[in-house]
């Protein structure tokens, strides 16, 4: 079974936040699948098969610092090796809409990947982060929790497709060759 999880947080006035942009890739994604998300463990999910296999797909209710907390309970509930969970998330130390592909490691400083490393007691889970670039005129908390501009929406919109088709790649291809693939040139 594979555990997709897309970052942010829940509420109206987050949404087109740079920090949901987890969110904003995981329901793009998960729309063509015409599922409805439903609500368990403090978390929205959808639970559906791709290729055969068991796919949960989840958006954590737990505010971006409390992340690992529903992620846990999903691993726990649905006995889900850390190896076979993608975590979609913003980094800030990439360029606005850079996407890459990372096995495993520390958290870089993101504060959900951080309390996803706690929780599952490892750094052995893997990663599809989208840079949001770095704003030095502002506090790094106001402008992660900064909405996007109508020119950045767009942006974001023309990568769809990219991110989409890396979701899909996830589940055919080993995570090498999906890093191979992906990691070695921009979006168009």
């Amino acid at each position: 079974m594979k555990l997709i999880v897309g970052l942010g947080n829940p509420g109206v006035e987050y949404l087109n936040t740079r920090h949901n942009i987890g969110f904003y890739f995981i329901e793009a994604y998960t729309i063509s699948l015409d599922l409805n998300w439903k609500e368990k463990f403090n978390g929205m999910y959808i639970k559906t098969k791709i290729h055969d296999e068991d796919v949960i797909f989840l958006k954590p209710l737990t505010y971006m610092n409390l992340s690992g907390e529903c992620v846990k309970k999903y691993v726990d509930y649905y006995k889900i090796s850390p190896e076979d969970i993608l975590v979609i998330h913003d980094d800030l130390d990439m360029e606005n809409f850079r996407v890459k592909l990372k096995e495993n490691g520390s958290s870089g400083g993101h504060n959900g990947i951080k309390n996803i490393i706690n929780c599952l007691g490892t750094e052995n889970f893997k990663r599809l982060k989208i840079g949001i670039g770095k704003n030095v005129q502002y506090d790094t908390i106001d402008y992660v929790l900064s909405k996007f501009s109508k020119e950045e929406l767009a942006e974001l919109k023309k990568i769809e497709d990219y991110v989409s088709n890396i979701i899909d790649d996830y589940f055919l291809l080993a995570f090498g060759d999906l890093m191979s693939k992906y990691n070695r040139r921009y979006h168009e």
